[in-house]
């Protein structure tokens, strides 16, 4: 049995940097698992028409080597799906780390040895492999949410799922196309759908607010001056709550009249994307502020579409502003203005069935060619429940997760020795531009390990009581915000029937939350048990 020092899971952002850490500043023998048939993570399932970061392209990238970030050169504002798939793969040949990767391999079980003091990854195509430790780089988006609509197996036509396109792509031409959600991901993938189908139509069970995204080129002085900038760039990112670089205003929405409050408004929609929610400092915690900014919104949306029932349909009335995840878009609602394209309410008319030949709601069936399922995904647990794995003492994640994830910093969980999480339920990822995060969850495991081997120990292990305090204090954090009041957010699971209803990323601020662990490191890795070898007794 092939045994290693670490073994990581998934070669996306987290694994690629993870391996490059260790292998390379470490030296240890390492080997990541990946199941798809090249490196890219998220982004390499993610290939639906439309697919696009929502953090800018030249901050959505690795911060480790200057040299890499002047020589990469991103071609747009928000970079395309194929986009960020070659800086990936440009990271892994420039890093040489493709002989360290395992591709089209799946794990089918990781089980904690306590005699050997070591994980047991069984594979499906090589085999058992054993690893001190086992590091899950697996994604917070990678588990896509299939809904279980009676009659899907009776459809006459194709159906996908957008966090599962096909390589080869989808042909929507002159074919009826159903898009079943408005997420992040329908909103991206509508009007480019629109744009190629003769008819969508597409099936909203909660109106949701977007923001133009503004994208376009980025020309040879505007990237050069953001080449002369990257250290400043870089500083700000990682000082920020949510890991841009760019300043939030310390005015409350409440401290303006209500002209000056619009101008501001019509400034940050017309610069698009995520710098919206910046535009005043209380939109995700006093709700009278925010809703001023769900308010201009909503009027923009009556604005643009020019049916009035539609756009009535297409307005979020249930949350405030932001405490889902806040898309940003190309045309989204300017789509539903298109003679060949259709908005269904599911709130109204829910659907009953899928039949052969299209999708039945309570009013009446839809004949379809195609049907898009953009139900995103079963978010933070899904990834990592899907490994099957056990740890000490009989313990199960899946059980010990049943009422929601537990962990302490969202980086290690009790009764799961040496296993480290990256972006893991508990810490601040997705409430994050992701980079950031990872290479402070990346460092951190590293500097941990180094400490490990300085010291001659060989075993790492949180608490239950370090768990229970910790998510203590996650949900103190989420309830000093609005984001709880999305009772519809899959940052709660409540996209995926049965799933337990607890906020599980960190808010209290990516700085704050780096700042945190930095500390229970310096004081020896407060909250972890360190030791040479498994105790008994």
């Amino acid at each position: 049995m092939p045994v290693y020092d670490a073994i990581i899971v998934g070669a996306g952002f987290s694994g690629l940097y993870q391996l490059h850490q260790l292998r390379d500043q470490l030296g240890l023998n390492v080997l990541v698992i990946e199941a798809g048939d090249d490196v890219g993570g998220t982004w390499y399932w993610n290939r639906y028409p439309g697919a696009r970061c929502d953090s800018e392209s030249h901050y959505y990238s690795y911060s480790f080597s200057k040299a890499l970030q002047q020589e990469w050169r991103w071609s747009e504002r928000y970079p395309e799906h194929s986009e960020i798939r070659r800086y990936l793969g440009h990271v892994a040949d420039r890093f040489d780390l493709r002989r360290n990767i395992r591709l089209n391999t799946r794990v089918t079980a990781a089980r904690w040895d306590d005699a050997g003091n070591a994980w047991r990854i069984d594979t499906d195509s090589h085999g058992s492999l054993t690893a001190t430790f086992f590091i899950t780089a697996v994604g917070c988006l990678s588990a896509a949410n299939i809904p279980q609509i009676p009659g899907l197996d009776a459809f006459a036509g194709q159906w996908v799922h957008t966090g599962r396109w096909p390589q080869a792509g989808v042909d929507f031409t002159g074919k009826r196309v159903g898009l079943i959600g408005t997420g992040s991901t329908g909103i991206q993938a509508a009007p480019v759908i629109a744009a190629q189908a003769a008819h969508l139509t597409v099936f909203q069970r909660t109106a949701n607010y977007s923001i133009p995204s503004r994208n376009r080129p980025l020309g040879d002085e505007e990237w050069h001056a953001i080449q002369e900038s990257y250290d400043a760039i870089r500083e700000k990112a990682r000082a920020s709550t949510n890991g841009h670089p760019f300043d939030v205003s310390e005015t409350s929405a409440l401290d303006v009249d209500p002209e000056e409050r619009a101008r501001r408004y019509e400034r940050a929609w017309e610069t698009g994307g995520l710098r919206f929610r910046a535009t005043f400092s209380d939109l995700l915690k006093n709700l009278d502020a925010n809703a001023t900014a769900s308010d201009f919104i909503r009027g923009k949306i009556a604005g643009i579409v020019r049916d009035p029932v539609t756009a009535a349909a297409l307005t979020p009335l249930d949350h405030p502003f932001a405490s889902k995840r806040p898309p940003i878009d190309t045309n989204y609602f300017e789509t539903f203005n298109r003679d060949n394209v259709a908005l269904v309410d599911l709130k109204a008319a829910p659907i009953e069935r899928i039949e052969a030949g299209g999708i039945r709601t309570a009013d009446r069936l839809y004949e379809l060619d195609i049907i898009v399922f953009a139900t995103g995904f079963d978010a933070l647990t899904g990834p990592l429940l899907a490994l099957n794995i056990s740890g000490a003492d009989g313990h199960g994640l899946r059980d010990d997760w049943a009422a929601g994830p537990r962990s302490y910093l969202g980086l290690q969980t009790p009764h799961y020795p040496n296993m480290f999480t990256i972006t893991g339920p508990g810490s601040p990822s997705v409430l994050t531009n992701m980079p950031v995060a990872i290479e402070q969850h990346t460092q951190w495991i590293t500097a941990c390990i180094a400490h490990m081997r300085a010291q001659g120990l060989h075993r790492i292990e949180t608490t239950e009581a370090e768990a229970e305090a910790w998510v203590a204090h996650v949900n103190e954090a989420a309830h000093a915000t609005l984001l709880p009041l999305a009772n519809s957010s899959w940052y709660l699971g409540a996209n995926v029937p049965g799933k337990p209803r607890v906020f599980m990323p960190y808010a209290g601020g990516m700085a704050h939350y780096a700042g945190i662990c930095d500390d229970v490191a310096r004081d020896g890795y407060r909250g972890f048990t360190l030791s040479h070898a498994v105790q008994t007794g």
